[in-house]
């Protein structure tokens, strides 16, 4: 196939363009080409919002579409497309609202989230601006994802505490979190795309959340060294020390598990995600956590 991913040279947009020039596709990238591209693929150098004729003349099998954060992202997107067979928005379980009855179902009614903010009523926006246009997309709402690639600092900071000695500080609130390896999506787009099943629109993710204790100790599992951790309390300020939002939810996954049965472990991620970190430390965005830890948690926890 031909196959557009738009990004191509960040984590999960990264990925998914590795992960289909592997399996034999054409694959295009759509990126301004700041970053280095991906290997196996065929770059376009174009903003999204202002395209020209840099799409003109080229039919994609497939546009995946995992940058799109805004209406105008999407609308862009298609007003610069010749054509195209299938459409996969990867959009956010950030798209329900925090007052809907857990799990949260696609049948649910979406809406503001309080905890995401503008993200998530953006990329219900660019859902809504897709279905308008394009019936028949695909819609995928996925929890955090992880795996090989990712730059986030989430994982990666447990790894470094873990590397450095250092204890993870664990928030009072232990809250559940829901994950989802970043091949597990591609996989599930590979099967959209080759069965194109009924539904369109499906919470992807993990069946079996864990708790912020359980996710650090298979962190500090991956990265083969011992555990060590600090419970925080209330007088620090959670975003100064912790990756996560304070706010747990479910995604009901019962549609995605009826056609991908099985997915990875998070104790196999979690060990892919580090081997990779191993050999890409350079990559990572950080954030001040671990300047906080030593500041201000490992003398007065």
């Amino acid at each position: 196939m031909n196959i557009l991913v738009t990004g191509g040279t960040v984590f999960v947009s990264r990925f998914t363009a590795e992960y289909f020039a592997m399996k034999g596709h054409q694959v295009f990238t759509l990126n301004r080409g700041n970053r280095p591209q991906p290997e196996g693929v065929t770059p376009i150098l174009a903003d999204r919002h202002a395209l020209g004729d840099a799409l003109k003349g080229i039919h994609f099998d497939a546009v995946l579409d995992i940058t799109a954060y805004t209406a105008e992202d999407v609308r862009d997107l298609l007003d610069g497309l010749t054509s195209f067979d299938d459409y996969i928005l990867i959009s956010s379980s950030a798209v329900y609202p925090e007052i809907n009855p857990q799990p949260f179902t696609e049948d649910q009614p979406c809406g503001p989230n309080l905890h995401w903010g503008a993200y998530g009523t953006n990329k219900l926006a660019a859902e809504e601006t897709l279905q308008s246009r394009v019936p028949g997309a695909y819609i995928l709402r996925p929890p955090y994802l992880y795996g090989p690639m990712e730059n986030l600092y989430r994982s990666i900071y447990v790894f470094e505490c873990a590397e450095s000695g250092l204890p993870f500080p664990i928030p009072q609130r232990d809250i559940q979190l829901q994950f989802f390896h970043v091949e597990d999506l591609c996989r599930f787009m590979e099967f959209l795309l080759q069965q194109h099943p009924a539904e369109h629109i499906y919470n992807v993710g993990d069946p079996n959340p864990v708790s912020i204790s359980e996710w650090v100790s298979l962190c500090y599992k991956a990265a083969g060294l011992p555990l060590h951790t600090i419970t925080v309390g209330d007088d620090h300020p959670r975003w100064a020390y912790f990756p996560f939002r304070d706010y747990e939810y479910r995604l009901d996954v019962t549609r995605q598990t009826a056609l991908l049965p099985e997915t990875k472990s998070l104790s196999v991620g979690l060990r892919e995600e580090y081997e990779w970190f191993c050999t890409h430390r350079e990559e990572i965005t950080r954030k001040e956590y671990l300047s906080y830890l030593n500041e201000y948690l490992i003398q007065t926890t």
